[in-house]
């Protein structure tokens, strides 16, 4: 036994953990943060699976004597809505495991 639990128990609250965090997974899929760049002249949109679902960009913005600057706000907007996708998830994924990490679930 376990701390009083027999293995039985044990395996079906694992198998519980295990389809919350399948649940939590697909979930986070539908959840969408935006990240910016420029003072939200350019915009991210990233769900909870980390990918790039949507990108906004200023009609200002699109000169080409700036094409270095947008690429550099472009690439600082999908960082920053890939940072906060990822807080996003751990913040879920803990809310299933109590905090514990566990191998083989990610997002």
């Amino acid at each position: 036994m376990f701390g009083g639990q027999g293995l039985d128990d044990i395996l079906r609250q694992a198998q519980k953990m295990q389809e919350s965090m399948r649940q939590v997974q697909e979930e986070l899929g539908k959840r969408v943060v935006e990240g910016s760049s420029g003072g939200g002249m350019v915009k991210a949109f990233v769900n909870g699976k980390l990918q790039l679902v949507k990108l906004e960009i200023e009609k200002e913005l699109v000169k080409p004597e700036e094409v270095d600057f947008l690429e550099d706000m472009i690439v600082a907007a999908v960082r920053n809505g890939i940072e906060k996708a990822q807080k996003l998830a751990e913040t879920e994924m803990a809310k299933v495991t109590g905090g514990l990490k566990i191998p083989g679930f990610t997002v």
